[in-house]
């Protein structure tokens, strides 16, 4: 396989195109916002003129060059930040993200992430997608954990974000909830989309939300949450935080979202303890990402990848059977 970004490409379009980004995203190894970004960088060339617009049309025999950006070192320093991987060939690899390290270097978080020990670990990802991406594919909130998918060089990276833009990548996930649904399965399907309210917060009510689908089972409930199976169609921010909060069922742990310490407060009795005792265990947001499933650029098929429960959730999960057994 090439390797993306880091290598020329010359192509001849077999037809018109009415967007140059668009014709190249089916003709080489690289995603759309790679092309801009070497289009908005001066790199792509079209029968001897330099492309100035992603936009630009194209005739049907045209002749296009794209050069990759000179190599950069990365400015974010490897750190020996232990790091699980559950799956790897040459071409990409599943981490098994622990809840609480966060993904990409922000500020306020400049060291101690993600791409930081992915640097360290694997030093060949420095650039691969952008600096900023040190070769992510996706991501996971910073108290999420579970399977993130990492690709090892730039074609991989376009060909691995192609899935995710088509949705042909599968997501599950396990999360424990506030309270009892009032069916065994089910999807969530609502637009989500920033909060106009606050900006930290996404939400179904945006003006300017995205299709968002959510799929659920019920994998066990006890007397004050639920263990659910979920299985995400789309990818849109904080999507699963949302869709259960807004019916009524946060998850547990999750204090941006309704599921901190006062929801403990809405059970009576008993219950109320019981609720307690749960919100104390679930020191984060109760959210795993259990498997990922897609198409490995090495593997000429699928590949799954999976998470096991982690030991906080196992705890709690535990906590929880023991309230529903008489």
């Amino acid at each position: 396989m090439p390797s993306g970004s880091t290598t020329r490409h010359e192509v001849t379009l077999a037809r018109a195109a009415e967007r140059i980004d668009r014709a190249l995203a089916d003709a080489v190894p690289l995603s759309r916002t790679q092309i801009r970004a070497l289009i908005d960088a001066g790199r792509v060339v079209m029968d001897g003129a330099i492309v100035r617009r992603a936009s630009q049309p194209a005739a049907a025999g045209a002749r296009i060059t794209v050069e990759p950006l000179p190599k950069r070192e990365a400015s974010f320093e490897p750190e020996a930040i232990p790091l699980e991987i559950l799956y790897e060939d040459a071409h990409c690899l599943v981490v098994d993200k622990p809840a609480g390290l966060v993904v990409h270097p922000a500020p306020g978080h400049a060291t101690g992430t993600l791409v930081n020990a992915l640097l360290y670990h694997r030093p060949a990802v420095a650039g691969v997608g952008s600096e900023r991406k040190a070769g992510l594919v996706h991501r996971l909130d910073k108290d999420t954990s579970g399977c993130l998918l990492v690709a090892k060089d730039d074609a991989a990276h376009g060909y691995l974000s192609r899935q995710f833009a088509e949705r042909t990548v599968v997501k599950s996930y396990w999360a424990f909830t506030w309270g009892r649904l009032q069916r065994v399965a089910g999807v969530f399907e609502a637009p989500i989309g920033r909060s106009r309210k606050d900006r930290q917060r996404m939400s179904t009510r945006s003006t300017k939300g995205r299709p968002a689908v959510t799929r659920w089972r019920v994998r066990e409930g006890y007397p004050v949450a639920e263990w659910l199976e979920i299985a995400l169609e789309t990818g849109r921010t904080h999507q699963i935080r949302v869709h259960l909060s807004e019916a009524g069922h946060p998850v547990l742990g999750d204090v941006r979202y309704g599921g901190g310490p006062a929801r403990a407060r809405g059970f009576h009795g008993r219950q109320r303890a019981w609720a307690r005792e749960a919100s104390e265990l679930a020191g984060r947001q109760a959210l795993h990402a259990r498997a990922l499933e897609f198409d490995s650029p090495s593997a000429g098929g699928r590949v799954r990848a999976e998470s096991p429960m982690p030991a906080d959730l196992a705890r709690l999960r535990a906590a929880l059977a023991a309230q529903a057994r008489p």
